[in-house]
């Protein structure tokens, strides 16, 4: 495989390029006025594949077809598992995201399409959950490329796995709330932790880690007790993983005993007691469904 990392553009588009002027607003609700014309195939030839939480086997059995098939992959190198590119077939072009801009990555993929190249762009864990993918679909449209997304195990999901956890246990919390406290993206003050919290919900928080002692205090301030059980999963199923069970009111203090700043996965929630819950009525013999009478 070619390993670019320093995300060079292909000498065949320059910084002038069209993509960015065919697209009106990207981001807002109107939508581009004259897209170039649709590259015709019976598949697409963009690919956005979610990697997993970590664990290089989490990848989808799609996912991994995917690696195998590319002829340019674009990875999120600070977050992405490098094992995955052992995917990638010899001659394929690899460039390494995390020294990128959305531009530069944006004239990498649409050259390589325009050159009838397949290409994946490799996002961490589940695309659609923080991974910034609505701002390159709607480039790629305005310049009439096609794509297709190919869904990827989140870090909420791959650390219940670690926890052996279930979100909704009936009579406790029926409800997983995934969020992020503030940072350099904004989050909408109706969708603020402490108004969240009310719900007294499951909750997964992301991109949080290193505010614990604020994240503690918006948590207890909405409603939940300082005796919650909580749980913080740092790199859920990479083989440095650690998890540590704790309650609201210790999450900063476990945070900074364990040294984790970054790169883990808040749970909050009674599910993570895994007591005080009811059977589910699923399997309950006298539950009838359309492939078991009721006994």
């Amino acid at each position: 495989m070619i390993d670019n990392n320093k995300g060079e553009r292909p000498s065949s588009v320059t910084s002038g390029d069209s993509f960015f002027s065919a697209s009106a607003s990207v981001g807002s609700e109107q939508r581009s006025t004259g897209p170039l014309s649709p590259l015709k195939r019976e598949k697409p030839l963009v690919y956005f594949v979610g990697a997993g939480c970590g664990a290089a086997d989490l990848i989808t059995v799609r996912g991994m077809n995917l690696l195998k098939a590319a002829d340019v992959i674009i990875y999120t190198g600070s977050l992405v598992n490098p094992e995955l590119l052992n995917y990638a077939k010899r001659n394929c072009e690899i460039h390494n995201s995390a020294t990128m801009t959305l531009e530069e990555v944006m004239i990498v993929i649409i050259a390589s399409a325009r050159q009838g190249k397949m290409v994946v762009r490799l996002h961490t864990g589940e695309p659609s959950i923080y991974g910034a993918v609505l701002e390159q679909m709607q480039i790629l449209e305005a310049n009439g490329i096609e794509y297709e997304s190919c869904p990827g195990v989140s870090a909420c999901f791959g650390a219940a796995a670690s926890l052996n956890l279930e979100y909704t246990l009936p009579d406790v919390s029926q409800t997983l709330i995934i969020t992020r406290m503030a940072g350099r993206t904004a989050v909408p003050e109706r969708e603020s932790i402490e108004k969240l919290a009310t719900h007294n919900a499951s909750m997964a928080i992301y991109l949080s880690s290193g505010m614990m002692d604020k994240l503690s205090r918006a948590l207890i301030n909405g409603g939940y007790s300082k005796d919650t059980p909580a749980a913080i999963v740092y790199k859920a199923s990479w083989p440095d993983e650690e998890k540590y069970i704790c309650t609201v009111g210790t999450l900063a203090e476990t945070a900074e005993a364990h040294g984790i700043k970054n790169l883990a996965v808040v749970l909050v929630g009674d599910v993570i007691s895994k007591s005080g819950y009811s059977l589910s009525k699923l399997y309950d013999a006298e539950f009838e469904t359309e492939f078991r009478k009721s006994r």
